[in-house]
């Protein structure tokens, strides 16, 4: 199924907004955009990466706090060695800036908050801090010792120790690939190498020192290399565990490919039975979202009311469960094809036989739904899947039922409690959009006429930067027909999504079935056909099944995945 799946930054705006009135009259909006942060170094899976990401934030953290025990303690040594101590090796300069390194590690290392939701590159940032710049401090203080230790005492000190002790922690706390970390742990073997090498060149009594004693750099040199050595076949070995483990834990007999995509509530991800080696589309809730009480209960409600439907154009639903670390999932059908959104976007508005083709099989769709006493409430064209089923091509399939409600029921009310509007702006209605009556069946029926507009014209009637300014426009302002923007639109068929858009409910068709029927008598009805069907997948399949530029960092939740969902 599919939370939502916008492919240009106006349909992301408008995304599972809920508006809720404050008391001072003025609309708090809040909306959710989808993404996908993968961790670098981390296995081929998303939901892995997303696992790998939310450890490294832990591990970062504790990392950190590590490193400012570790300098605080040598702080306080080479404070008293400065201040009391005859010959010092310790300078004012250095000493401040290991005083400001205590600092920055202990503030980001609090404001780490093992909670946050952390992008990846504020993370990678963190890492720098954490190690990289003790890393400089080191080589800092390391230069300044062994230029005083050769004047006053004719020796050079071993810098390997420092080194080694930053290469492990680094190992052990960082996940990586051996790939990645061989770079971070090789520049680290590097570094007294490198400190060595410029002492040789730069200062005459130190290349004395070495030159008559060669056996110096050999013996840094042997435990860098062994140390780097061990550490990255650590790292590589950790992380091979780590995967084995996720791998034989992951979703009981589902294996998760890739991901199809990811909304405010959930994620999607294409996965496949062990056994039976079924493809099929696995939906998540994020782990921050676990714990939301509404969130669960929104999720269950999608699940519960999807699996009571049957019809061919309704999504089916395989399995539903929990996981021992508290993920809870539901398992779908997964439907190769494009949802409506994206279908539009990339191809443009559809003739008017494709568009018809489509609505009666989503009036099909939801007539099973009202039939049971249930109204969706999100109908846009990201939750309408144009599929490749069962040899035929363009099936339409409505997903996400995550909105759906009883018809004049008080059920859930702690979902959508009262002065609450839930929904997706550019495509509610009227009276779902105002909050002041309960919407019903005909609330369905005016988002199918939006759907249908989108389709025709490749815009939505009111499409405003602010989803308050959509939701007054949805409730006050005149719809421009939809020949005004493309005129070859055929009047009987606007003339239909009119009336589906007409601001009073009385005006609309009462019932799906009667919309289903007007469109039968459609002068475009039945024009387009299987084969046109059959030859418009052929020639833009290759398109339509691969993700355009930009799109693989937001993929859609219920748009690619149509395919399961969601």
């Amino acid at each position: 199924m599919t939370d939502s799946t916008p492919p240009n930054s106006m349909d992301r705006h408008f995304e599972e907004t809920v508006v809720a009135p404050s008391d001072s009259g003025v609309d708090k909006t809040s909306t959710s955009s989808p993404h996908i942060a993968l961790v670098e170094g981390s296995s081929s899976s998303p939901h892995f990466s997303r696992l790998t990401q939310s450890l490294l934030r832990l591990r970062l953290r504790v990392a950190t706090f590590v490193m400012f025990g570790i300098f605080a303690i040598y702080f306080v040594w080479h404070v008293y060695d400065f201040a009391f101590v005859d010959n010092a090796t310790e300078s004012p300069f250095l000493i401040a800036l290991h005083a400001g390194l205590l600092v920055l590690l202990a503030t980001t290392g609090y404001l780490l908050c093992p909670r946050c939701d952390v992008r990846k590159g504020l993370l990678r940032s963190q890492e720098i801090v954490t190690f990289g710049l003790p890393a400089v401090l080191l080589l800092l203080a390391q230069y300044n010792s062994m230029h005083l230790c050769v004047r006053e005492y004719q020796m050079i000190q071993n810098p390997a120790p420092g080194w080694m002790l930053l290469i492990f922690i680094y190992a052990l706390f960082i996940p990586n690939t051996w790939q990645r970390a061989a770079i971070v742990i090789g520049a680290m073997v590097v570094a007294p190498l490198g400190l060595l090498g410029y002492a040789w060149m730069t200062d005459q009594l130190c290349y004395t020192i070495m030159y008559g004693n060669p056996e110096i750099l050999a013996e840094v040199a042997l435990k860098m290399i062994i140390s780097g050595a061990v550490a990255v076949f650590g790292v590589y070995t950790i992380n091979m565990l780590r995967t084995e483990a996720f791998h034989a834990k992951q979703l009981g007999q589902y294996r998760l490919s890739r991901s199809l995509g990811a909304g405010g509530m959930g994620e999607v991800y294409l996965a496949h039975h062990y056994l039976m080696k079924r493809p099929c589309a696995i939906k998540i809730i994020r782990p921050e979202k676990a714990g939301d009480s509404n969130v669960l209960a929104r999720f269950e409600r999608e699940v519960h009311a999807s699996s009571k439907l049957s019809h061919w154009n309704n999504i089916d639903i395989y399995d539903y469960g929990r996981t021992e670390d508290g993920t809870f999932y539901y398992v779908m059908e997964y439907l190769p094809g494009l949802n409506v959104s994206d279908l539009v976007k990339r191809f443009g508005p559809l003739s008017p036989g494709r568009v018809i083709h489509l609505l009666r099989q989503v009036c099909d769709a939801l007539n099973e739904a009202h039939s049971q006493g249930m109204i969706h409430r999100d109908i846009k064209p990201a939750n309408v899947f144009a599929a490749k089923r069962g040899g035929f091509y363009d099936v339409a399939k409505l997903l996400d039922f995550g909105l759906a409600k009883p018809i004049a029921s008080t059920e859930d009310s702690n979902l959508t409690q009262e002065g609450m509007i839930t929904g997706s702006p550019l495509f509610m209605s009227p009276e779902q959009a105002s909050g002041e009556s309960e919407p019903d069946a005909r609330s369905d029926i005016y988002s199918v006429g939006i759907l249908a507009y989108f389709m025709l014209t490749g815009h939505t009637p009111f499409e405003y930067d602010r989803p308050i300014k959509v939701i007054i426009a949805h409730a006050h302002e005149a719809v421009v027909p939809p020949s005004e923007h493309v005129p070859s639109v055929p009047h009987d068929l606007e003339a239909i999504v009119m009336r589906c858009l007409a601001k009073d409910p009385d005006d609309r068709y009462q019932s799906i079935l009667d919309m289903a029927a007007a469109l039968d008598r459609c002068e475009s009805s039945g024009s387009w056909l299987q084969a046109d069907a059959v030859q418009w997948w052929t020639e833009n399949e290759t398109i339509a099944e691969c993700p355009q530029p930009g799109e693989e960092a937001q993929p859609t939740d219920e748009t690619r995945i149509a395919a399961i969902r969601g």
